[in-house]
């Protein structure tokens, strides 16, 4: 391998990891827009905390348990051992990997995957979950269930031994967030006031436009997440993929549009936010495989699904997801998974029956291990605050302060002159 390839490679993922930390930001904004405004700070030191844990748990065991090492493959679980350790000389750098990245960069890239699905989780049990046994399941979550059924795929396990194709995580990251939200939802009940007997009552958030700038650095940060997941800077692979990523999310926000106009009467933001960040899940499993014109249905149908699977999901199931993360991550994951079957050089009913046998054991599995470790901390610690703390506010009940200090002295003064 020529250093100076080898080199360029290595620079572009560490670039790319740094889209994806971007990710982070964008989720954070997202999420906190989406919330009433006295439940802006957990928001924020969730995800702050979301990343941290993810980064540490995945050094400790979760990057040895989704890549165990060549002994394990085709195999369903493997472990190979704790911490990290870079192999010395060329073996950790030039001689890693067919010599285009060095072990640490492999491990700072994933890791930053890690925590993502458990950002996805946040969003979905917003301003009523109790934050420390929210955490413990996020050390749990990120790294047991995360790496195992990463390790099917990506660590070279039985799925992929099968012929699973996601290239970036329509159903590794953003399916497994979702099932583990949809496990959280459940068991965690709505938020109070949100279903009476008059019918359903709109929780809307509080700042639109800090949830639309949480959109555009999410889908900033897609570059290195899909672009990234190349695995090399080869210049076809990562500019197809950048080109399918665009233009699925711009057929996502399009189909969004027009199918919650159709729904709602109205042109809502809120549905356009999430058809872009469909569209985006959606491409991401077969983002290497797609034409453009490929890429562009599969946003649109992402995109459509949106607003029908967030109507469903509310007022059919009464699950209560303040920021749709059910159906952007597991419905549209799920989608683009089977998208591969469907569309690009992989399609056929071969590869769509092996799509959907691997997306639904990764389901099952992530599923059932979300819902006993809620259970099991819903039983012991509980897991959803008081109605009095829920009532104030978690900033105040759980962290003691605001994130607007200003207007919360104006709001009580106004109160206090009436």
């Amino acid at each position: 391998m020529n250093e100076a390839i080898f080199t360029t490679n290595n620079l572009w993922l560490l670039v790319a990891t740094c889209l994806v930390f971007i990710m982070h930001l964008g989720f954070a904004s997202l999420e906190a827009g989406f919330v009433q405004r006295k439940n802006t700070v957990n928001i924020l030191f969730k995800n702050c905390m979301i990343l941290s844990i993810g980064l540490l748990t995945y050094y400790a065991m979760g990057f040895n348990l989704m890549y165990p090492g060549a002994d394990y493959a085709g195999g369903f679980f493997g472990f190979g051992g704790f911490g990290i350790s870079m192999p010395e000389g060329a073996a950790g750098a030039i001689d890693y990997n067919s010599g285009t990245y060095t072990y640490y960069t492999d491990f700072i890239f994933q890791a930053m995957f890690a925590a993502t699905c458990c950002t996805i989780v946040s969003g979905a049990v917003a301003e009523r979950i109790k934050l420390v046994p929210f955490l413990g399941f996020c050390i749990l979550f990120v790294s047991i269930s995360y790496p195992i059924t990463g390790m099917w795929q990506w660590g070279g396990g039985w799925l992929s031994a099968a012929g699973f194709h996601d290239f970036a995580g329509s159903t590794l990251v953003h399916a497994v967030g979702g099932w583990g939200a949809l496990a959280a939802i459940i068991l965690l009940g709505a938020r109070k006031g949100k279903y009476t007997s008059e019918g359903i009552n709109p929780i809307p958030g509080h700042n639109m436009p800090l949830a639309a700038i949480g959109v555009f650095l999410l889908w900033f940060g897609w570059f290195g997440f899909n672009g990234g997941s190349v695995l090399s800077a080869d210049p076809v692979g990562v500019s197809l993929v950048f080109v399918t990523t665009s233009l699925a999310a711009a057929g996502g926000a399009v189909a969004a549009f027009f199918v919650s106009h159709l729904l709602f009467k109205t042109h809502d933001l809120s549905m356009v936010l999430n058809g872009i960040l469909g569209g985006l899940v959606g491409i991401t499993a077969g983002a290497d495989l797609m034409s453009p014109g490929e890429a562009i249905i599969i946003g649109a149908i992402a995109g459509a699904i949106i607003p029908i699977s967030v109507v469903f999901i509310d007022t059919k199931l009464k699950l209560d997801d303040p920021v749709g993360a059910t159906s952007v991550h597991l419905v549209c994951g799920l989608w683009g998974t089977l998208a591969v079957g469907l569309f690009g050089s992989k399609a056929g009913i071969g590869q769509l029956w092996i799509q959907l046998y691997s997306t639904l054991a990764i389901g099952v599995f992530t599923f059932i291990f979300a819902f006993a470790v809620m259970y099991v901390l819903k039983v012991t610690v509980g897991i959803r605050v008081t109605e009095e703390e829920e009532e104030k506010g978690l900033d105040v009940s759980e962290h003691d302060m605001n994130a607007y200090q200003e207007s919360e002295k104006m709001e009580n003064y106004s109160l206090a002159v009436k």
